[in-house]
């Protein structure tokens, strides 16, 4: 199999070759044609190496991966060649992409993958009856996955993992509050932590799907980028008895917040109207023993240095409430000059409070003191 050398060209990302479109590689916004790559998923696709990794590790049912949306291939063949899967299906709808996927799967001698090119629930209705099933599902689309929650979450066997990738930043995050509500199933509020609202919109969508279908759904880690928000969730062959959907309750006037099951209509500090996220997922979004897996198996893979931050950050706040405060907002609200993260955080430990970092933001934090607490402590931090 050839390709010109002029259009194209072999890169190394993690311990795989690809070949991708040269201009991928140099052009601001990647190019739709022949394929499309994007170089700066690699923290992405990293971290999709970590979780599968640390998921195979402890699994033993039969280890197979299907990807709907494979673009040239560069995470089922990075599966393929970095981790030990049975097998591997990659699919996408565009023929140039999956020459490419071939050509890098003989590069890396590549022998247990498959090629199909379906319409995405096509390809996964293949793969929808028992015995069938993906331990490992991805579905990683331009814009929002809703459309696939149904048929990745057949596709996924008993205790496997499905993930998906939402691209619609400008949906979730407030700006269509109409198309989030269409898509979604559930509106956001915009606010300081419009990104932690936006994965729990996701994980709030793929939980009423997934109760419809009569399984359950329980989401181990996610992630939060510039250009993405990824989530992973095991999925379970049984009823979710859960109460883990509800609303963010955001006060735009004294800064307030909590998750709660009930819609309120005032503060319940200041009085003022409320604004109200979701429906939406109010439970835990970070499995703390999985991610702890995840940050063992980091060190014996070749991923970007931050994942290792990261990781760190998402133990810590694993067990803490839902939403999170950034320093500079409360500075904000008191008119003065942020204090250090570390301080801050220090402080509300001092006083009784539980409080973490976060990896949804460098200067945030969460706690369970409620903004007044927050704001009283802060008066005291030199």
């Amino acid at each position: 199999m050839e390709f010109p050398d002029e259009t194209f060209q072999e890169i190394i990302e993690g311990k795989t070759k690809l070949l991708v479109p040269k201009k991928s590689m140099t052009d601001k916004v990647p190019p739709m044609s022949p394929a499309f790559f994007n170089p700066k998923a690699k923290l992405n696709r990293d971290f999709s190496i970590i979780v599968y990794s640390a998921f195979l590790h402890k699994f033993h049912g039969p280890k197979i991966f299907l990807e709907g949306l494979s673009g040239i291939g560069a995470r089922g063949l990075r599966v393929a060649n970095e981790l030990e899967v049975e097998k591997i299906v990659i699919n996408d709808l565009n023929p140039s992409a999956l020459k490419m996927a071939e050509y890098s799967a003989n590069l890396n001698q590549i022998k247990n993958i498959e090629f199909s090119e379906k319409e995405v629930c096509r390809f996964f209705s293949n793969y929808s009856k028992k015995g069938e099933r993906g331990s490992i599902v991805d579905i990683d689309p331009f814009g929002s996955p809703a459309a696939y929650f149904d048929c990745g979450i057949r596709a996924t066997m008993h205790g496997g993992i499905l993930s998906t990738a939402a691209t619609d930043l400008q949906v979730l995050n407030g700006l269509f509050q109409s198309a989030c509500k269409r898509k979604y199933g559930g509106v956001p509020v915009r606010t300081e932590y419009g990104n932690e609202i936006a994965i729990r919109l996701i994980l709030g969508s793929l939980r009423t799907v997934a109760a419809r279908l009569g399984v359950t759904i329980i989401p181990i880690f996610v992630e939060s980028e510039m250009h993405y928000y990824r989530t992973y969730v095991k999925v379970l062959n049984r009823p979710d008895q859960q109460e883990n959907l509800g609303y963010i309750l955001h006060c735009k006037n004294c800064g307030h917040r909590k998750c709660a099951l009930q819609q309120e209509q005032e503060c319940e500090l200041c009085k003022s109207k409320i604004s109200m996220a979701g429906p939406l997922w109010i439970g835990k979004i970070f499995d703390k023993e999985f991610v702890q897996n995840m940050l063992d198996e980091n060190s014996t893979l070749e991923t970007d240095k931050n994942c290792e931050k990261i990781l760190v950050k998402c133990i810590e706040e694993a067990d803490m409430p839902g939403t999170y405060f950034t320093v500079d907002e409360i500075a904000s609200i008191m008119k003065s000059s942020p204090p250090k993260l570390e301080k801050a955080i220090s402080s509300l430990r001092a006083n009784g409070f539980l409080s973490s970092i976060t990896a949804f933001n460098p200067t945030g934090f969460k706690t369970n003191a409620n903004i007044n607490e927050i704001i009283e402590i802060f008066k005291t931090i030199p």
